[in-house]
């Protein structure tokens, strides 16, 4: 399966992307920016790509999410500042239904098996994970 992006140029350091499904996202790498930057949508789709394994996942195994969020973090190389060369997500689930062992099976799923961005990213740089579980 191909997928396909197209990025075009508003006006100074604003971006407009567009999917092949026709849905659009702004960029702004400017000083005074309204919009995500390229990197910080990077991480958020690595975070949001995991995010959604991980609750199909649960809901496959019938568990209900009250909340759910995750944090990532990314650290630049010393030697290439503009490089990432470790990631670290941070699942933060709430939810009384909720058990460690199908939250440890369904973050791994999502990275090993699931999460493109993951899979990608994965090549190029160190990426770990830890999760809170909150009833």
């Amino acid at each position: 399966m191909t997928k396909t992006a197209s990025v075009k140029w508003i006006d100074g350091f604003k971006l407009e992307g567009t999917t092949d499904s026709g849905k659009t996202v702004m960029m702004d790498s400017g000083e005074n920016a309204s919009a995500a930057s390229p990197a910080q949508l990077l991480l958020q789709a690595l975070a949001g790509c995991t995010m959604m394994d991980c609750v199909l996942i649960i809901g496959k195994a019938r568990k209900k999410i009250d909340k759910f969020w995750v944090d990532v973090t990314a650290e630049e190389s010393e030697g290439h500042p503009k490089v990432f060369t470790k990631f670290h997500l941070t699942y933060n689930f709430y939810g009384n239904e909720l058990d460690s062992d199908v939250i440890e099976r369904a973050i791994k799923l999502s990275e090993e098996k699931y999460c493109r961005v993951h899979a990608m990213l994965h090549k190029a740089a160190e990426i770990s994970s830890s999760y809170n579980l909150n009833k």
